[in-house]
């Protein structure tokens, strides 16, 4: 076995986006006025990177993994599949979770995360995550603002990028 250094490696970059990808962004818009502008952010950014999008919109942080999970046992997000025939390449996830006084907080965003993260790996699904942790509804709006600077714009980057490595590794399978 050959001992190899990261100089002696091929660097594969995820800051470029796959070539008309088609993505779909879960919501959650339990406030308003917060996933409005994730959703321009995102929007945004797919648009830059000459990609498309579809949208659907779920009550609350918990149920955009069930959503994930839903596009993925209908198989409209290929599962695990080289070159899959999905409708859609990844998903972007834009959702807001605010602190109050309860530990109810915790919950939802441990298990809306835990959740979110373990369908994507499981089903081989490449996932932008812009559901915000926030302590106040002033904190999720400065996070949420910014156009494609802003954390939509940061989610669908992130989605968009690591559907490019998806394919850059298939490409080296075949």
């Amino acid at each position: 076995m050959t001992e190899r250094t990261t100089r002696d490696m091929e660097v594969v970059s995820t800051g470029k986006s796959a070539v008309k990808a088609h993505v779909l962004i879960i919501t959650a818009p339990y406030y308003a006025d917060i996933a409005e502008h994730l959703m321009a952010g995102a929007t945004a950014e797919v648009a830059a990177q000459q990609s498309t999008f579809e949208a659907v919109s779920v009550e609350g942080a918990l149920e955009i993994p069930q959503a994930l999970g839903a596009a993925v046992d209908a198989g409209i997000i290929p599962r695990n599949a080289v070159g899959g025939a999905g409708r859609f390449d990844g998903v972007i996830a834009l959702g807001c979770i605010i602190r109050g006084e309860t530990s109810h907080y915790d919950v939802v965003v441990g298990q809306a995360n835990n959740w979110l993260m373990q369908i994507a790996i499981d089903s081989g699904t490449p996932v932008g995550n812009a559901i915000l942790t926030v302590d106040t509804k002033d904190q999720a709006m400065k996070r949420a603002s910014g156009g494609r600077k802003g954390k939509g714009g940061d989610a669908a980057r992130a989605c968009l990028g690591l559907i490019g490595l998806r394919q850059s590794f298939e490409a080296g399978l075949r």
